[in-house]
């Protein structure tokens, strides 16, 4: 359910919430949030809630600190974890200036542009998302340990997979939030899970994403877990992926699919810093279903791009070289538009790769052009890409392009 504002208040007023969390994310998509009385609610509506931007990697320094957060009332939430009575609510926010003017580094309002900017051009963009994560055991002094929950493997069943029931509760916590969760399963790793969400409009998925990894976060702690979500937690092991399907359509029925596929094709060498932000991502790539080179086919699981079995509305292109660690507002922004490009150029994507390339000789492997090797690499042609300093604003490029980009 969408709320306005007023209803918002309402709810507030009635149903006993006594905290309300402001959430928003630093450039690098690591969720940050303030919390309010309910008498501040309308003030926040109204003005924004003045944050220290000073203090967050990325938003500024002290000369010029004063930002706002303006909530959006669209995307209220109760944390189901909080107690009954004294509710706690959230609501994802916007970041202005002092004068009301969009701050560069929000990419909550940078995905926004994106959907608007498809929009004019009369495309409508859908995305899901598939999120895996490990679940580690904690130490006497409940700090993480690298010991995984179980040793169980791809969609093995209890008792063998321990962590069952805590994607049930997972998957029950994001319901009474509101989102959908579509399957849950063991992961290939020892102790890895992957929970998928059906498709939604981009804001959505992007609020659904962030969402989703606090309640696994939150779940995974209450049961005496950790979850991690790093791209790569055990060196010998499967890394975490975030493969993000995406669809199209246009106003006028026209297929664009292999438009889209293309445009995605001939970006993501300039995106790649921005999907696979650390220095280990590079190590999935290549290895137990990441892939490493250009390529796209159907169904097959070793290409960049597959596009799974499925006809009409649920026809998509899953994009499989993510990972976890990215900024899903970035991310779905940077495919939004590279999307746009192969569309309005009407770019056709090369030959379907009808086979495993994690099993070829390396001979056939010297015909594909590979993914960034390496952090450093991905931020080299990021930083030489004229398709990103038109979209990008100067200061998020030269945060991405620093070389202390954080784990």
């Amino acid at each position: 359910m969408k709320y306005s504002k007023q209803e918002v208040i309402q709810y507030v007023q009635e149903e006993d919430v006594k905290f309300i969390r402001l959430a928003f994310c630093d450039v690098f998509g690591k969720q940050k949030n303030i919390s309010i009385m309910p008498e501040e609610l309308p003030r926040a509506f109204e003005y924004g809630i003045a944050i220290d931007a000073s203090a967050i990697d990325g938003f500024g320094d002290e000369a010029g600190s004063d930002l706002f957060l303006l909530p959006d009332p669209s995307t209220l939430a109760v944390l189901p974890w909080r107690p009954e009575h004294g509710r706690v609510i959230r609501l994802f926010c916007n970041i202005v200036y002092p004068n009301r003017s969009i701050f560069q580094c929000d990419t909550r309002s940078l995905l926004q542009k994106a959907i608007q900017d498809a929009k004019n051009a009369g495309v409508e963009f859908s995305f899901g998302a598939e999120m895996e994560f490990y679940l580690f055991q904690l130490d006497e002094n409940s700090n993480p340990t690298q010991i995984p929950y179980d040793n169980a493997g791809y969609m093995d069943i209890a008792p063998d997979d321990k962590g069952e029931n805590v994607r049930r509760e997972i998957c029950l916590t994001l319901e009474q939030m509101g989102i959908r969760p579509e399957s849950s399963h063991h992961e290939d790793g020892p102790g890895q899970n992957e929970i998928d969400f059906r498709y939604s409009d981009p804001l959505s998925a992007a609020d659904n994403a962030m969402t989703f990894q606090t309640v696994v976060k939150t779940v995974a702690n209450r049961n005496g877990l950790y979850a991690d979500f790093s791209p790569k937690p055990l060196s010998d092991k499967p890394g975490n992926g975030l493969h993000i399907n995406i669809s199209a359509r246009k106003s006028d029925g026209e297929p664009i699919l292999p438009f889209l596929i293309a445009g995605i094709l001939d970006k993501i060498s300039d995106i790649t810093v921005f999907l696979n932000p650390c220095e280990k991502s590079y190590e999935r790539f290549g290895k137990n279903k990441a892939p490493k080179y250009i390529s796209w086919s159907e169904e097959n699981r070793s290409q960049l791009i597959r596009v799974p079995a499925a006809i009409g509305e649920f026809r998509r292109a899953e994009l499989r070289s993510p990972d976890p660690s990215a900024n899903p507002y970035l991310a779905f922004s940077l495919l939004i538009y590279a999307g746009l490009y192969g569309i309005k150029k009407r770019l056709l994507p090369p030959d379907a790769v009808n086979i495993n390339l994690f099993t070829v000789k390396p001979n056939v492997l010297a015909n594909f052009k590979a993914l960034p090797e390496s952090l450093e690499t991905a931020v080299y042609l990021m930083s030489e890409s004229s398709f990103i300093k038109e979209i990008l604003p100067r200061q998020i490029i030269n945060i991405y392009s620093r070389n202390n980009i954080n784990e």
